[in-house]
């Protein structure tokens, strides 16, 4: 079968920047996107070659349409239960109903099956979607990240440089967690969507570091070293999300509330990658923590 890659969610950072890389390969690439998607995107991803295809995912026979003559639908959906359980569920059973082989869910993240039920919501629904996944009669891939790098820019407490300190967990100083940018997930996963005979799970990292090896690289990159801060046990920061959680019930509509923020930062120290899968795909150059850095001092001078 002729290589054609559907991609879903093709209009946000990651979705287009993985089309761009299957496009430069020369590979076919159909989008799917919605009526109010932002037409600049939608136009660059056209210009580029891609074929775009507007549809509802509700439309079910359109869906079905999208999938004919796909080897692999690549979704990058990203949302709530609306979006990742019940958007994506539809495009799964049209994948199937078209009798695409392929499926690689949106499920780049840290690796959620190594996490407990309330862990972290957003992931959940990502476990609730693997059960209709593992049900369906598709092979699927999942793509586990890690943490995107660029949250290291946030000034979140594993890496504050405006305070200068790095937060960890007793017993974590040198816990190892997998951080991969943008581009080099969207590297890999347009090889995946190619690979006939990838796997259930790949796990990648551009690096991964501890407390104590960002406590060095600052050091050497900031000519200073940031002050570690022990945040006590991640038991006691379980219970304290549970509790901001119950204070501010409206961030279950929200994406992003501050106490989903807490769980991923939770789940960084709960969850991480014991093998990597960076080798599948030959060529591939991983960005190193230091030019992370190294990027975070040069935005500090601008």
């Amino acid at each position: 079968m002729k290589n054609t890659i559907l991609v879903a969610g093709a209009t946000g950072d990651l979705g287009s920047r993985i089309c761009k890389q299957l496009l430069k390969q020369g590979v076919g690439v159909k989008v799917l996107v919605r009526k109010e998607s932002d037409e600049a995107k939608v136009n660059e991803l056209r210009e580029l070659g891609a074929e775009v295809v507007t549809t509802d995912y509700n439309d079910e026979a359109a869906l079905i349409s999208a999938c004919n003559g796909i080897s692999c639908v690549v979704s990058v959906l990203a949302g709530l239960h609306d979006v990742v359980v019940l958007a994506q569920s539809q495009l799964l059973k049209a994948a199937v109903q078209a009798g695409v082989p392929r499926f690689i869910p949106s499920d780049f993240c840290t690796d959620f099956t190594e996490l407990k039920p309330g862990d972290n919501r957003n992931f959940d629904l990502r476990k609730e979607f693997q059960l209709l996944l593992e049900a369906s009669d598709i092979q699927a891939t999942s793509v586990f990240n890690g943490a995107f790098a660029h949250v290291l820019q946030y000034g979140i407490p594993l890496l504050d440089t405006k305070n200068k300190t790095i937060a960890y967990y007793t017993d974590k100083l040198d816990w190892k967690i997998a951080f991969t940018t943008i581009d080099d997930t969207a590297a890999f996963t347009a090889s995946a969507a190619l690979d006939d005979a990838a796997p259930r799970f790949l796990r990648i990292a551009s690096f991964q570091v501890s407390a104590n090896d960002l406590a060095a690289l600052s050091a050497r990159v900031f000519g200073e070293g940031f002050h570690l801060k022990d945040q006590g046990s991640l038991e006691q920061f379980a219970g304290y999300i549970t509790h901001v959680r119950s204070e501010h019930p409206q961030g279950e509509h929200q994406l992003y509330p501050q106490w989903q923020q807490m769980q991923y930062l939770y789940s960084m120290f709960a969850a991480h990658h014991t093998a990597l899968d960076n080798d599948r795909y030959p060529g591939m150059k991983w960005t190193t923590a230091e030019e992370i850095l190294m990027e975070l001092k040069a935005q500090a001078q601008s």
